[in-house]
């Protein structure tokens, strides 16, 4: 990667958020960049609801925020309102892209990234797409067909002329050494050295149909000699049927865990949703898992997972499926077959990419580079 300062200080505005399956890459790719070019000008764009609002500056980005454009599905008359109140957002876009005179616009998807995109087109400001899903969503469609370079996290992600390159991830998650790591995570997390440790995990929101499911399989767990750490997600505590806090031999829960590479180290087996970044994360670092697809939305979350579970890194259950009996039948003997946890772990980590965040960076910079080594003439133009 080069790293010599163009002619002029290099200005990257990044727009995105709403999920932290939005902001975790932004930040990533935020920090790659910076990593690249310690003298660049980043700045974030988001809407004032998302979680962005309270992730991007405690990681040490500067966010401005835009009027939030969602688009209905039906007709109403949120659609009739849709044409006004998306000229005003991409008037506030071109004001935020003017004032940090941007070199380039980085967009990873949510409501804030059509406006951005469409002022960014009207200034000539290269655009550098990154799309997680596989299916793609309707903002990454907007900047692709408005010229955008496309940059995927899956292979078969269908979006214009693009270059897969993984998902962009924290280089604690990217640099982990499962093996060495083990011990010392479950010690952090209490849990013993050497019995077989499922992790189970909805998400930053929690889920509701794993969490009841597993309410009502700590028992046979723990006749197996199977430790649970169950990861309820924030204000969704998990109770038996008398009200009282789950309990079993082997088994914890915790609303939430500071730092997913410690989960990861931790676990002989992941049960997780199959949001992009859970499905590229357990690649890139060889964790053996069971997936239940969210049943909601267009999808994405099977198709996300289906590389994965097809070259024999992962399982998938249908949430409507998922049931103590399928724990007992799936789920216990695969945690006490050693050796098939091994060739699930050795396939998923061919699939990973641990690089996504620098291949991003490139990106940015052959895009920056474009534009800078034009001749300047009384002031900027493009």
């Amino acid at each position: 990667m080069n790293t010599e300062s163009p002619l002029s200080p290099l200005s990257v505005v990044l727009a995105g958020g709403g999920t932290a399956g939005h902001i975790s890459p932004l930040l990533a790719i935020a920090d790659a960049v910076r990593e690249a070019r310690p003298d660049v000008r980043l700045l974030a764009v988001g809407t004032p609801g998302g979680m962005e609002a309270r992730l991007v500056p405690a990681a040490g980005v500067d966010l401005v925020t835009i009027s939030r454009v969602p688009f209905p599905r039906r007709p109403s008359l949120d659609l009739l309102r849709l044409p006004g109140r998306l000229v005003g957002a991409v008037k506030q876009a071109g004001v935020i892209l003017d004032e940090a005179r941007a070199d380039v616009l980085v967009g990873v998807g949510g409501y804030v990234c059509t406006p951005m995109y469409l002022a960014a087109r009207r200034r000539k400001i290269p655009i550098i797409i990154h799309e997680a899903n596989t299916r793609p969503g309707l903002a990454n469609r907007v900047g692709a067909l408005l010229g955008g370079h496309v940059a995927v996290a899956f292979a078969a992600t269908r979006l214009g002329a693009s270059r897969h390159v993984g998902m962009p991830m924290r280089k604690e998650i990217s640099g982990l050494d499962r093996a060495a790591a083990r011990t010392a995570a479950r010690s952090a997390l209490g849990l013993d050295a050497d019995r077989p440790v499922l992790i189970v995990t909805g998400g930053s929101s929690g889920a509701q149909t794993i969490n009841r499911t597993m309410a009502a399989s700590v028992g046979l767990l723990a006749e197996a000699g199977i430790q649970t750490l169950h990861i309820t997600g924030r204000g969704k505590a998990v109770h038996d049927a008398d009200g009282k806090p789950l309990a079993a031999p082997g088994y914890q829960q915790r609303e939430y865990v500071d730092g997913m590479e410690t989960v990861y180290a931790a676990a002989d087996l992941l049960l997780a949703r199959s949001g992009a970044a859970t499905v590229c994360e357990v690649a890139a670092v060889g964790v053996p898992a069971v997936f239940v697809p969210l049943p909601i939305g267009n999808g994405e979350q099977a198709l996300n997972a289906a590389g994965l579970v097809e070259a024999g890194g992962a399982l998938l259950v249908e949430d409507t499926t998922f049931s103590p009996g399928w724990v007992s039948e799936h789920i216990v003997p695969l945690l006490q077959d050693a050796g098939k946890l091994a060739r699930m772990a050795a396939s998923a980590e061919k699939l990973g990419i641990r690089d996504a965040d620098r291949s991003m960076a490139d990106l940015v910079l052959e895009a920056a580079a474009s534009v800078q080594v034009k001749p300047v003439k009384h002031g900027r133009k493009r």
